[in-house]
């Protein structure tokens, strides 16, 4: 029986998940090979999701390190544009 919940679907949830048997009803091998296959493929996604939150935000603290240390660059810039540097 397949209950249906706000919980995110996890690949467990997936191969764990089972069907009501009836007397013209699904092949349950087919039924439970595709499910294999839907899990691994969440499971791929998953991975694939949390590296990139993590090389997200990696690229976010460096980017934050460089805009501190580069604060006062603009100020800078602007005051040679108009020919003046900051004294």
């Amino acid at each position: 029986m397949i209950y249906v919940t706000r919980e995110r679907l996890q690949p467990p949830h997936v191969r764990m998940a089972s069907f009501d048997r009836r007397w013209r009803g699904l092949d349950p091998a087919q039924v439970h090979d595709y499910l294999d296959r839907v899990a691994d493929e969440l499971e791929r996604l998953r991975r694939e999701l949390t590296t990139a939150n993590t090389e997200a935000d990696r690229i976010r603290q460096a980017l934050r390190q460089w805009q501190s240390r580069h604060t006062g660059c603009r100020h800078r810039q602007s005051g040679a544009a108009n020919g003046r540097w900051p004294r």
